[in-house]
């Protein structure tokens, strides 16, 4: 395969480079560019999505974990007010305990959930509607 240099060159022995041969060039090596930039991105992309899994796989074991250990927790928590209550009013009231939180979290949750809504950019597309009001004043003047 010969370069574009050597083509010029072939075509046009003693002529420099046209300003269309220039162009052409131009547009294959941006293009060029273009391609390889679009695939460093998706090698970068696919190497931080594999750690990325990674990452929720070992979050998802610590989770699981940490459900074990509260549950090993909360009947601890039973056994110890067994000494003191009837050992079914000890869970009784574990459970009362744990419903309320769970409300409260669930309460919580819903709030930020609810300040979260809709999952637009509304800052983002404020500034867009005000640029493109400039861009309209600016092509009225």
């Amino acid at each position: 395969m010969t370069s574009l240099r050597e083509r010029d060159v072939t075509a046009r022995p003693d002529a420099a480079p046209t300003t269309a041969d220039l162009i052409k060039r131009l547009s294959e090596e941006v293009s060029r560019l273009v391609r390889d930039e679009i695939r460093l991105a998706t090698l970068e992309l696919s190497r931080k999505g594999r750690r990325a899994r990674m990452g929720a796989g070992m979050f998802g074991g610590a989770a699981a974990c940490a459900l074990y250990g509260a549950g090993a927790l909360v009947a601890a928590v039973i056994m110890l007010l067994a000494t003191v209550l009837t050992p079914w009013i000890a869970a009784a009231v574990v459970g009362v305990v744990l419903l309320v939180v769970a409300g409260v979290l669930a309460l919580a949750g819903k709030g930020q959930v609810g300040r979260a809504t809709p999952p637009l950019p509304q800052e983002a597309m404020k500034s867009i509607r005000a640029d493109v009001d400039a861009v309209k004043e600016g092509a009225h003047r």
